[in-house]
């Protein structure tokens, strides 16, 4: 990953703003990657300031080793490093127009794992809908083996030793400014615009 260590930078998104239309809208875009994912930057990077000895860490390190930290800083760092990783995340798993569904080792673990990629976009749907107020719902592999999973808030899989595969961000940021409350809406577009392609990536180079 690039910029992993302190200072943190907010990496210019992998496509155009408008290239997720229709299905996320360009405003949203410009607010999600330019002002939230900024701020947890800001702030995760306020945080480490006057702490030379992480800075060195990279961020997957700070959110696995975070319940290790001194307790002042421990919700800060979780938080924010969190907030980063996940944004960066879910931004690079987006591609218009989408990649086809793989025919690759991803695949055939999915199909393992939940007999069909119709029953696998059903399960994680539900999922992504079960979230309370806002977190994230995942598809990770745990040694090879998939499975749905969701966090609240900015709590990463890195936490329980888990590889991240896939993620949707349903916080209200994420989706109200084009589909208001209507977050079954977002989640049927956002099947339409995953890149396939990192997902098997994500995948094989676990």
């Amino acid at each position: 990953m690039e910029n992993n260590h302190y200072p943190f930078k907010n990496l210019p998104l992998p496509y155009d703003y408008d290239a997720l239309e229709p299905y996320i809208d360009t405003q949203t875009m410009h607010f999600h990657h330019d002002k939230h994912l900024q701020t947890y930057i800001d702030n995760l990077n306020k945080a480490l300031a006057e702490q030379p000895d992480l800075q060195n860490m990279s961020l997957e390190d700070l959110i696995k080793n975070a319940d290790k930290l001194p307790c002042p800083i421990q919700k800060p760092i979780r938080n924010n490093a969190g907030g980063v990783y996940n944004h960066r995340f879910y931004f690079d798993m987006l591609a218009n127009p989408s990649s086809e569904f793989p025919e690759g080792k991803l695949r055939k673990a999915i199909y393992e794992a939940f007999e069909n990629y119709p029953r696998f976009k059903e399960l994680f749907k539900q999922a992504a809908l079960s979230v309370f107020g806002s977190g994230y719902a995942w598809l990770v592999s745990d040694k090879g083996k998939l499975n749905i999973i969701t966090t609240a808030n900015q709590n990463s899989p890195l936490e329980s030793g888990l590889t991240p595969i896939l993620t949707i961000d349903v916080w209200e940021h994420a989706y109200y400014l084009k589909h208001q409350n209507r977050r079954a809406e977002y989640i049927d577009n956002w099947f339409e615009i995953i890149n396939w392609e990192k997902a098997e990536q994500n995948y094989t180079q676990e």
